[in-house]
């Protein structure tokens, strides 16, 4: 006959779902936790009133031994990536160093559900407990689960109201015209007391040189590398530069006086996450809305170079105003540039064809120019085009007419937008019933290629016209002669100079002439 089992029951030493020790010999190490979710003054009293208030009601206790209290300013909670007060918590309980974490309520731990959740599931399995002083609830009680998974979900929800709210404020902000930057981190500006953006000397003197050196013929590169030697910060304060954010300047409207607004949208209110704006919400375009750095048609004429490079190409390497504008008579590649006799005092640069020597030079037979010879015969070709700028600011104002109306263009564009989405329709409706389609699919490619093409075209005529525009305001401005080259004249003016064979040049102008 097998013998009767004996039990024995141990007591326990805590009371699992209570957060209370039943032996005074343990103490529990206690942690609180903090958080405001703005910097604002009247927020930050509350922050530290909140450590304050834990750390007394911590070491209050005779069953807890104080650990720390843990805090973060001015944190969203909608997710926990950037709380770093917060993440240490987490990564103390986790190595045993805290057994409970007080804090004031759920949407001051996470409003997202999922983050409150799998951290506290996370803190269970290490035996870690987290009490909720506003609702009560202690995460090991057997309703805990339950009432943080609804008391977090109405915080989401609550978050989401409020990322809504935000949203309108801004777009309604927008429709207003007031302009917003991120102050913190926008070199040339300052928030003013009305809100409107405030020149900062000292910064605006770093964004001009910046645009006068593009303008030189330097690449975005070759001047980050200049600002990073000069020891000059970048916006958010760093000491190395990078080319994409010198390009992020040069492209930057704000630095002509106006703004263009809601250039990205959020596509998550938890994560944040952000994409271009890519017509899924309107722009908003504020002209004149504060004190520009960069005259608007210097502006402009960057944002043509900028374009002028792209379409070169990647291989195009710019160094000088002149790279990329000077073009072979014979056989139509672009000159580069030598120094000849770099060490002495006959030191000179001089221009010759890029293929002359290369593949046997295609027989080329166009000669080298010294680059004091091309600025010299740019001054002369500019002030003849001055003389006659009446007649040609008037012949520009008639192609601009010509050429660049897209009237046609977007009568086309929305009949074969209409057309496609019938094909569409066609094509689906064939596939439903079993029928051919081949013939319905061909025309829809058809279509789709010819509306890419009259984007194409419209792009082209749009930048067409900025150009012409950008070119009479610069001829109008420019009422005297020069006596000596200028480079900003140059770039606005020049496409390209032609060097013959014979050695004449012909220049190109960017109206045609």
């Amino acid at each position: 006959m097998p013998k009767q089992p004996k039990v024995t029951i141990i007591p326990a030493k805590t009371q699992l779902f209570v957060g209370q020790s039943t032996s005074h010999a343990t103490r529990r190490r206690v942690a609180g936790y903090a958080r405001v979710s703005t910097d604002k003054d009247e927020q930050l009293n509350s922050y530290e009133a909140q450590v304050d208030y834990y750390t007394n009601y911590i070491k209050s206790r005779p069953d807890w031994e104080f650990v720390d209290v843990y805090t973060d300013e001015g944190i969203s909670a909608l997710n926990t990536k950037k709380r770093d007060g917060f993440n240490k918590m987490i990564s103390d309980a986790l190595d045993g160093k805290i057994d409970l974490i007080v804090t004031k309520s759920v949407s001051r731990f996470a409003r997202n559900t999922v983050d409150s959740l799998s951290t506290i599931r996370k803190l269970k399995e290490k035996g870690v407990e987290v009490y909720f002083e506003k609702e009560g609830i202690w995460t090991f009680d057997g309703k805990g689960e339950l009432l943080i998974t609804i008391m977090s979900s109405l915080a989401q929800e609550e978050s989401r109201s409020i990322s809504e709210n935000v949203t309108w404020g801004k777009r309604k902000s927008m429709e207003d015209g007031k302009v917003s930057l991120p102050w913190s981190s926008f070199l040339g500006y300052t928030k003013g007391e009305d809100g409107t953006p405030i020149i900062v000397p000292d910064e605006a003197v770093t964004v001009q040189m910046i645009y006068r050196q593009f303008m030189e013929g330097k690449s975005y590169t070759m001047i980050a590398k200049w600002l990073t030697a000069q020891g000059i910060s970048t916006p958010m304060g760093k000491k190395e530069w990078g080319g994409v954010t010198v390009a992020n300047i040069l492209k930057n409207e704000t630095y002509m006086g106006s703004k263009l607004m809601q250039k990205t949208l959020t596509t998550n209110y938890l994560t944040k996450a952000q994409k271009p704006n890519e017509g899924e919400l309107p722009f908003y375009h504020v002209e004149n809305s504060h004190d520009y750095i960069i005259h608007p048609d210097d502006w402009e004429a960057v944002q043509a170079e900028i374009a002028r490079r792209k379409a070169l190409g990647t291989s195009v390497r710019c160094h000088s105003p002149l790279a990329t504008k000077i073009k072979c008579g014979c056989c139509g590649a672009w000159f580069g540039s030598k120094v000849w006799h770099s060490n002495s005092k006959y030191r000179s640069v001089v221009w010759r064809c890029n293929a002359r020597y290369k593949d046997g030079g295609r027989e080329c037979q166009t000669s080298h120019v010294r680059e004091d010879a091309v600025k010299a015969e740019f001054v002369t070709a500019f002030n003849i085009l001055l003389q006659n700028s009446k007649k040609v600011i008037a012949s520009c104002r008639r192609a601009q007419t010509r050429l660049c109306d897209i009237t046609a263009i977007d009568t086309e564009l929305a009949e074969l937008n209409r057309e496609l989405e019938v094909l569409e329709g066609l094509v689906k409706q064939a596939i439903r019933d079993g029928a051919e389609w081949d013939a319905h699919l061909q025309r829809h490619d058809s279509v789709k290629n010819r509306l890419d093409e009259l984007e194409k075209q419209k792009a082209e005529r749009i930048g067409r016209g900025k150009t012409l525009e950008v070119f009479i305001r610069n001829l109008e401005r420019n009422k005297q002669p020069t006596s000596e080259f200028d480079v900003n004249l140059w770039l606005v003016f020049v496409d390209h100079v032609v060097v013959e064979v014979d050695g004449n040049f012909t220049f190109k102008f960017k109206n045609g002439i």
